[in-house]
């Protein structure tokens, strides 16, 4: 069994254990549990009633938060033309064709965060797909990275865009920032993507989509939140 430190102890005694708190309270204890020295993530997880073996059960996509995440993403965007002279005025980190995909293969180079590509692009990225896939880097249309409107998908990067999916138990994980924001930051961002995994709730759902919530800080305990905390 894992040994807990002094302050992880002292963070967890301020979570009654097995109850779930209303989403004030627990962004206000996600705060007050920090234990990392330095500015922790601040991350929500999602456990939903869904059967990921069925393809329209499998949610994919990405969510624009209200206040950003505290983290500043480096973008590289696939694109030529007038599209990749966009992305460069919009801001991206790294802007190229074949000369950027060549790099990934042959230097074994992830100087970037996010990856967004034109359609045209697609099927000269697909050979590395074996190789951005599992880094979870390969630019999908659910998520908006693949796309003829460069600047947006940028902008939207820079803004703070978070990507979400379901892993094979119906679960989603996201980040809402970190242990600088006010509460009343995180309880914008936590609202913001609760309200997009609500409402992609697929409609051969059957029984309550839900079955719980919990935010929890880098290191620190988790804390669960009353599942109907964001109905309207």
């Amino acid at each position: 069994m894992k040994k807990r430190g002094k302050k992880y102890l002292e963070a967890l005694n301020k979570i009654e254990k097995g109850k779930a708190y209303t989403k004030e309270e627990a962004v206000r204890l996600a705060k007050e549990t920090s234990v990392s020295k330095f500015d922790g993530s601040v991350e929500v997880a999602i456990r939903l009633n869904l059967d990921t073996k069925k393809a329209d059960q499998q949610l994919r996509g990405a969510i624009v938060l209200p206040n950003g995440t505290g983290k500043t993403k480096k973008v590289l965007v696939i694109a030529k033309g007038e599209n990749a002279k966009k992305a460069e005025a919009a801001g991206a980190d790294f802007v190229g064709d074949v000369d950027m995909l060549e790099k990934i293969e042959k230097e074994n180079w992830f100087g970037f965060d996010v990856m967004i590509a034109t359609p045209d692009m697609m099927p000269l990225l697909g050979k590395l797909g074996k190789i951005l896939g599992p880094k979870g880097l390969m630019p999908n249309p659910k998520t908006g990275t693949v796309t003829t409107d460069v600047e947006k998908a940028v902008n939207d990067v820079k803004a703070g865009r978070v990507e979400y999916r379901t892993d094979s138990f119906g679960n989603i994980h996201g980040i809402i920032g970190n242990t600088k924001f006010t509460e009343e930051q995180l309880l914008q961002n936590l609202e913001a993507f609760m309200s997009v995994i609500i409402k992609a709730k697929p409609a051969t759902v059957k029984g309550d989509y839900i079955k719980n919530i919990s935010i929890a800080t880098t290191m620190g305990p988790g804390i669960k939140i009353i599942t109907n905390s964001f109905d309207k």
